[in-house]
Formats: C-alpha cells, structure tokens, sequence
C-alpha cells in the first residue's frame, strides 16, 4: 500500500488526477477486502465455535466469551465509516456463512472432544443447517442492538444452546 500512496502523492502533484482516481479506486478496493477478510475470519471463528457446542452439547466460558468477542467484533468491522451502511447486509449472511462452514469444520476438527474426529468424520456429524441457523440468530443480533446491548443479547441465545442452562448457571 505504501507504493501505492507515493503513486498517489507524485500523481496529485503532476497534476494527472485521471491517475490519481485509480489509484484512489484501488485503495479503497484493498481497504473493502483487508476488512472482509476480517470479518470472514471472526466469521469462522464464531462457526468453529457453534460446531463444538453442536457436537459436544456443552458450554464452556470459553467457548461463550469466543462467540461474544467474534460478534462484538463482527459489528464493529461490519459497520462503515457513515455508520448507516454494512460491508455485508443482513440478507447476505447466507452466502457467507455456506462458504465457511466446510473450513469450520476442518479446523473444528482439531478440536472437538480433543480431536479425535477426522474433518470427514465430523462433517458427518455437524448438522449444517443448524449451524448456520445459529449463526444468522447471532449475526442478526449485531444489526438490532448497540455496542452496549450487544453482549446481554448474545447471552440470551448463549442460554438457549446446548449446556448454555448449566453455564449459565455456572454448572459445568
């Protein structure tokens, strides 16, 4: 990006502004991907961490703060600059969500009841529909609440998980 940048600078300054819109065209093309990227990786983060909860019927606190923190995180970096519009709307989670969950359940598998489940084995296992399900709940969640009601809706649906009434109660 910092080629970039000088492109930019000598190009203001030569006054070619026909070049220097390109470039400004292509930061900003970098700046939407670097921050997809990261949506996708908190995506798939969130996903992992449903599947263990699927498989293993439990709540760990663990597991509980990896799902608020991916959410958290998730609303933050989805949220552009005008504060009005998202990188990813609401109605296109679907997409994203059936393009991870196969690289979820891969990297789940090394650690679901300690990774004694192969990727194929466990694909066999995880009901995708459901995790998906799950993770379009939470996600929705992200567009409804503020910053500072976020984390309080997220534990309502934690609650409702396999194990979530015996974390919640602090029983595990």
């Amino acid at each position: 990006m910092t080629q970039e940048l000088i492109d930019l600078r000598n190009s203001i300054l030569a006054g070619r502004y026909a070049d220097a819109l390109v470039i400004v065209d292509e930061l900003e093309g970098m700046s939407k991907k670097a921050i997809l990227r990261q949506i996708k990786s908190f995506l798939k983060v969130l996903l992992i961490h449903l599947i263990k909860n699927h498989i293993e019927q439990r709540l760990t606190n663990s597991w509980a703060a990896s799902i608020r923190n991916a959410l958290i995180e998730i609303q933050d970096i989805n949220l552009k600059e005008n504060k009005k519009s998202y990188y990813i709307n609401q109605n296109e989670w679907d997409s994203w969500l059936d393009k991870e969950i196969e690289l979820a359940i891969s990297d789940a598998s090394l650690e679901v009841m300690n990774g004694i489940y192969n990727e194929f084995q466990l694909a066999e296992m995880v009901d995708q529909n459901q995790i998906i399900s799950t993770g379009l709940r939470f996600l929705e969640l992200t567009y409804l609440h503020s910053v500072k009601e976020l984390p309080k809706a997220i534990v309502e649906i934690l609650i409702q998980l396999p194990g979530g009434e015996n974390w919640k109660l602090g029983k595990r």
